[in-house]
């Protein structure tokens, strides 16, 4: 199977019913474990990208966090959320095909703290720096939960079973 091409007919037909141009597949010894168009449009969340959606139905059918061994088909270069999410459940490599320069003079999503474009280098600034207000509120009890969570876990401060960058 062409699982470019899958990932293309995914995006394709979802433009057709109204959705955004974006589609997810991911493969593992060959086949097909998850696939999904983004669906922010049709459900009004805006963490409905196709990357999110495919990522956790993979992880549902698998019952774990990690995709190793698999690959993951994207058709454009993924956003800031989409690849922290790719990052975070470590596939063995993922296919993107089409670049925002590529797309961008058909389509453009600019949203007000959010400019492809930009927001790259808006997410390595300090938070002090970002146009998206934030602030730090310190609490010591924030830590407290994280101290419990490695008293309940043996004095680790790793998950256990996490393919690690070591």
């Amino acid at each position: 199977m062409d699982f470019a091409q899958r990932t293309i007919d995914l995006a394709r037909a979802n433009v057709l019913e109204g959705g955004r141009p974006f589609a997810t597949v991911i493969v593992k010894d060959g086949e097909i474990l998850a696939e999904s168009p983004n669906k922010v449009a049709q459900t009004g969340d805006p963490t409905a990208h196709a990357e999110i959606l495919a990522i956790r139905d993979a992880c549902t059918k698998l019952g774990t966090e990690h995709l190793t061994g698999t690959t993951i088909y994207v058709l454009a270069h993924p956003c800031p959320m989409c690849l922290g999410s790719l990052y975070y459940c470590s596939p063995d490599e993922v296919v993107f095909l089409t670049t925002r320069d590529a797309y961008e003079p058909h389509y453009v999503d600019d949203r007000k703290y959010f400019e492809l474009a930009t927001f790259y280098d808006e997410f390595a600034k300090d938070y002090t720096e970002r146009r998206l207000p934030m602030r730090h509120q310190p609490e010591d009890a924030a830590v407290d939960v994280y101290r419990l969570w490695q008293d309940r876990n043996g004095g680790e401060r790793r998950v256990a079973g996490v393919p690690s960058a070591e």
